[in-house]
């Protein structure tokens, strides 16, 4: 047998991959919403340099399929060698089952996944040892569900491209990374649009005989399995085609250059685009959203924000009375919905001590969260913006030297730190505060007698408020005004905290038990702070990054946004109730305002206690976005779509007129065009800024 034949799975299941990403090419170059013509060059370039990217694409895809092959020996099998592999997979399948492991610490459904994984794993192991006589039919079958798996995923891509191209007239973008965060509501979408059960029945048969062909012209793997020598050939093969492909498919994408944007995409390969999309975490507003003239957006926003100058949100904030440079203390809770509390409705008595504050400071009764991610909370109250398509900022390469929160701390002579229990290193939280100015003290910054309790996430609250209280003590002694943001971890899965400290079990691992442990640190941080000189010279701002959970009926449930914030400052802030219809951007602005800061501002949050605040609440996913004002809800979305919803409240009896939380979203009878130009005028001047670096410090 020749050597070439080894690699024999290898290039049938490639050839198969661009057999199916051509015929996929064309068909969609006959796509009724490919309304374009094409020259010969753009021709070229998308079957030619298309099926070269496809080829080098698939090169890294079947590293999988490589790692599986090189391991597949009788050597291993052999006394004693088998019987020690096979007690170390038990030993380990014992200790993930029955012991406290990292899988345990997360929670979920990880724990299920990994104690299967390595139970299959041992299983399969052990009927290829203490069966010798059926190995040969054992590995033959379990190459066989191998390759299946590689041609049922490359049929099933290629159908998802195609449905995506029948929505949007693109290859994978961002809009298909949020399908994979919203994954209940896209099933279901799916469920609802298409006829699943013949699509899926088509789609395993033909996955079933494809593989029998490929399984016919690549057995001869298994049957003569290569030597060691062999494998380590095929190998240094496989990572010069590796390292070849990873030089070769950024330079490919960057012939994707053609005028006509349709020849561009149809050359693109599909799963390079959904990389490109997950790591740059941007979906084109001015692509996808209904969009206005440019004088026109911003014409628009200067009547909802007054005195912004030309093409910019850029204007003066102007105060009567003398600056004060209080300390500012901003707590973002992880998870913290209004539904919690008690003045919400709340009867379980989880959040005592925030109960007890709230009573004591000014409290934003009808404020809404932007998003549902902590990176949307962290970007709304550091740069007051309204939650652009994609991804957050803070995850974004373009995300430094951007006007901030910290900046007006900074020019009023302020220590800034960004203090967080876990390591800042995730979700980008590290690139995006010291790129703006901030000090950053996380789980890194800890001493070893620092820390008494810690999970997958960090430290728990009570240690990370000791934390604070160390670093806001030392701030104290260099004569400066300090203002510092800490992130919350503790009221995140797996929902564990130390043990006798409130009257929910540990082991319960709930989200009740995670909330009211949350607001018992809370007060254990109070308490330490009422200690220290500081205290009385600082105002204490808490609200939640986003509220436990996005899932809803509607496409924005606004009860699925609906936050807890609150003012805490004795003798300075008065304790009262504002109730007027306000957003998560808002917040800092309005401390701002409380302080008597005079500032230039690019924010599109405004101090809501000026007399020139109109309400309105922006509130969005990764790709709906939506503004809130007069009662209906507006959503602007992909495919230059715009949806109207008439609000009325759900009344909940046992709650005053301030605290209703659940509203019933019909679509408006009558639409409000100029709502929806409010709503453009928001997200498009948002994103022209961004686009156009026009929301930097400078």
């Amino acid at each position: 047998m020749s050597f070439s034949k080894k690699f024999s799975p290898f290039y049938n299941l490639t050839l198969f991959y661009v057999i199916v990403s051509v015929i996929l090419r064309i068909i969609l170059l006959f796509h009724p919403i490919t309304q374009t013509s094409f020259t010969g060059i753009d021709i070229i370039k998308i079957f030619f340099l298309g099926v070269l990217s496809d080829t080098f694409i698939f090169v890294l895809a079947s590293g999988f399929l490589w790692l599986y092959l090189i391991f597949i020996s009788n050597s291993k099998f052999l006394n004693p060698t088998g019987y020690i592999v096979f007690g170390a997979l038990v030993s380990l399948l014992v200790y993930v089952s029955f012991f406290n492991t990292i899988l345990n610490e997360y929670g979920g459904i990880l724990p299920q996944l990994g104690i299967s994984f390595i139970a299959i794993k041992t299983i399969l192991f052990g009927l290829l040892l203490f069966m010798p006589k059926y190995r040969s039919k054992i590995r033959f079958w379990l190459f066989t569900f191998v390759l299946f798996l590689y041609v049922l995923l490359i049929l099933q891509n290629a159908i998802s491209e195609y449905f995506f191209w029948n929505e949007f007239g693109v290859k994978y973008n961002f809009i298909a990374v949020d399908y994979l965060v919203y994954t209940n509501e896209v099933i279901g979408n799916i469920m609802q649009s298409y006829l699943v059960v013949p699509l899926f029945s088509i789609l395993f048969i033909t996955a079933a005989l494809v593989t029998y062909l490929i399984v016919k012209r690549s057995k001869i793997f298994i049957e003569t399995i290569p030597t060691f020598t062999e494998k380590i050939k095929i190998s240094g093969i496989y990572f010069l085609l590796f390292g070849l492909s990873l030089l070769s498919i950024p330079f490919l994408s960057t012939k994707e250059n053609s005028q006509n944007i349709f020849s561009n995409e149809l050359q693109s390969n599909g799963i390079y685009k959904f990389y490109l999309a997950f790591m740059n975490s941007e979906l084109d507003y001015f692509k996808f959203y209904k969009t206005l003239p440019e004088k026109e957006a911003y014409a628009l926003l200067n009547q909802q924000i007054p005195d912004i100058l030309g093409s910019t949100t850029l204007r003066e904030v102007k105060n009567q009375a003398a600056e004060n440079h209080k300390n500012v203390v901003l707590i973002t809770i992880e998870s913290y919905s209004a539904e919690f509390m008690k003045m919400y409705g709340n009867e379980k008595n989880l959040t005592p001590f925030l109960d007890s504050l709230a009573t004591k400071s000014l409290v934003f009764t009808n404020l809404y969260a932007v998003g549902n991610r902590t990176v949307r909370g962290l970007e709304a109250v550091t740069l007051c913006l309204p939650p652009t398509a994609g991804e957050s900022v803070v995850k974004r390469k373009d995300n430094k030297n951007k006007f901030s929160t910290g900046n007006i701390f900074t020019e009023k002579g302020y220590n800034v730190k960004y203090l967080y229990g876990g390591d800042a290193f995730f979700d980008n939280m590290q690139d995006f505060f010291k790129g703006n100015g901030y000090d950053i003290v996380d789980k890194k910054a800890f001493q070893r007698g620092e820390i008494t309790f810690q999970n997958i996430w960090g430290v728990c609250d009570e240690d990370m408020y000791s934390k604070a209280i160390k670093v806001m003590n030392g701030e104290a002694k260099e004569n400066k005004p300090f203002f510092n943001h800490i992130m919350t971890v503790s009221n995140h899965r797996p929902f564990t905290y130390p043990k006798n400290k409130i009257d929910i079990q540990v082991d319960a691992k709930s989200r009740d038990g995670g909330v009211k442990y949350t607001d018992f640190a809370i007060k254990k941080f109070f308490e330490m702070a009422k200690k220290q000189p500081w205290y009385t010279n600082t105002v204490f701002v808490i609200l939640a990054d986003h509220c436990a959970s996005s899932a809803g009926k509607t496409e924005l449930p606004l009860d699925k946004y609906r936050i807890p914030a609150m003012i805490y400052a004795p003798g300075f802030v008065q304790p009262i109730h504002y109730t007027n219809l306000m957003s998560q951007i808002d917040i800092m602005p309005t401390v701002f305002g409380l302080l008597n800061f005079n500032y230039q501002s690019k924010f599109f949050g405004q101090d809501v206690l000026k007399p020139d605040y109109k309400p309105r609440a922006l509130i969005a996913t990764y790709q709906n976005l939506g503004l809130l004002k007069d009662d209906v809800l507006t959503i602007i979305s992909p495919k230059r779509q715009a949806k109207q919803f008439q609000l009325t409240i759900l009344p909940n009896p046992k709650v005053g007129k301030d605290f209703q939380l659940f509203y019933d979203e019909k679509p408006l009878d009558k639409a409000r065009p100029d709502l929806i130009n409010e709503t453009i005028s928001y997200y498009q001047t948002a994103s022209d800024m961004l686009n156009k670096n026009k929301y930097q410090k400078e």
